[in-house]
C-alpha cells in the first residue's frame, strides 16, 4: 500500500523529530561499547559511515518526493 503525499510528509517529520534522535542514542550506545580505539582508523571510519547511512535505507520511500509540490493537489 503506497502512502499518500500528506502521510509521507507527516511520517518524515515524525522520523526526523523522534526517530532520528532515538537512532542517534542507540548508535551512540552501541559504538561506545565497542573498543574503537583498538581498531585501525579506516575500519573505524567504515563503521561510522555504515551507522551514518544505515538509518536512511529502510526509510527512503517515506522521504522520496516530500520536498516536491503535492502531485495530488488541484491547481
Amino acid at each position: 500500500m503506497a502512502l499518500s503525499y500528506k502521510a509521507r510528509k507527516r511520517w518524515s517529520l515524525f522520523v526526523l523529530l523522534v526517530g532520528f534522535p532515538l537512532y542517534i542514542v542507540l548508535a551512540w550506545g552501541i559504538l561506545s561499547r565497542l573498543n574503537l580505539w583498538q581498531l585501525p582508523l579506516l575500519v573505524e571510519l567504515v563503521i561510522y559511515v555504515v551507522f551514518g547511512v544505515a538509518w536512511i535505507l529502510p526509510l527512503k520511500p517515506i522521504f522520496k518526493g516530500v520536498g516536491q509540490p503535492d502531485p495530488d493537489a488541484k491547481d
